[in-house]
């Protein structure tokens, strides 16, 4: 299904308010308009990302790319950034200037579920099939909307490396939560120092923090220069401990109901959500497409392997695309 095209992929990036918060949104494809009314030409099918936390698209802009060209250019393919999560550009602010309150909490766990089934409603026709492909904390977020909009058209929807269960309790969790839930803070002051920094030197800070890895993303360096924000870390380490709290039980009844419509993918050395969490739901869901991953990618699959992550998705899909 891969293409050979050698040609620019078409891209366009987007700031927005979406539940009065700023929303990076980056689309794939010539398809800018997906509302019924706007457009004649829609197409049949929506690839959707839900990103995990932090939720800034950049770090998803080669996933999205090498995914497009995997379909062959067939269907848009679009990335939503969690609310918040995005420094918006200059003369935008990050909560909308207006005396109506969308929604309250936005930034919180339950308020990131509710921002993208307004983002879809607003944007996306409902004649549109949707494939949701979804990232840690986006799993949870994605089993969440399909619980509560049942009349959304997901054909599929790719769960990987999956937080959807005992978070706190995870090693990774036992060690971040009392920071992320007492002491998050105290992280306020040196991000703010550090914001004075010029462009250049935050760039070279992000470079040294990930000097550990073979080959590293250029698009995730930049992005990770918009963390040297307070506004930005303060919304995605709120979110985070609301993780901590509300991500506990595994929604079972939710993924019966759609279990036909799931891919769940996890990761063998993945201190979010460790093997066992993938032992116990294949176990409770023998008949469910649940796969452990065995090339060794990392939980962060988009700061080294957005593309081999890509490739393997267009190779699950292959089947359900033949049959639209």
């Amino acid at each position: 299904m891969r293409s050979a095209s050698e040609e620019p992929v078409p891209l366009h990036e987007e700031f927005i308010y979406c539940c009065g918060a700023a929303t990076h949104v980056l689309k794939c494809g010539p398809w800018k308009d997906l509302s019924k009314d706007e457009s004649k030409n829609l197409p049949r099918l929506l690839f959707m990302i839900i990103p995990g936390n932090p939720g800034l698209a950049g770090y998803y802009r080669t996933f999205i790319q090498a995914l497009y060209c995997g379909l062959n250019q067939q269907y848009p393919v679009w990335v939503v950034s969690h609310a918040g999560h995005c420094k918006p550009p200059s003369g935008m602010e990050m909560i909308e200037d207006t005396d109506i309150k969308e929604l309250e909490d936005v930034f919180g766990l339950n308020g990131q579920v509710e921002h993208k089934l307004n983002f879809l409603r607003k944007n996306v026709s409902k004649d549109i099939k949707l494939v949701l492909i979804a990232h840690s904390i986006g799993c949870y977020i994605t089993l969440e909307m399909m619980k509560r909009a049942s009349e959304l058209q997901v054909l599929r929807s790719v769960l990987l490396f999956p937080t959807i269960e005992r978070m706190a309790q995870s090693p990774q969790g036992k060690l971040m939560t009392p920071l992320l839930c007492k002491l998050r803070y105290v992280l306020y002051m040196p991000v703010y120092l550090l914001s004075f920094l010029p462009e250049g030197v935050k760039a070279s800070l992000v470079r040294f923090a990930l000097r550990g890895m073979k080959t590293c993303d250029e698009s995730s360096i930049t992005t990770s220069v918009n963390l040297f924000s307070v506004d930005c870390i303060a919304n995605i380490l709120y979110m985070a401990s609301q993780e901590m709290m509300k991500v506990v039980e595994r929604d079972s009844t939710t993924i019966k109901q759609n279990l036909k419509k799931l891919i769940f993918y996890y990761g063998t050395g993945d201190s979010w959500c460790p093997q066992q969490y993938y032992d116990e739901i294949k176990m409770d869901f023998p008949d469910g497409d649940i796969r452990l991953c065995e090339k060794g990618l990392r939980h962060a699959f988009v700061l080294d392997a957005s593309k081999e992550m890509a490739a393997m998705i267009t190779d699950w899909l292959q089947d359900d695309l033949t049959k639209l």
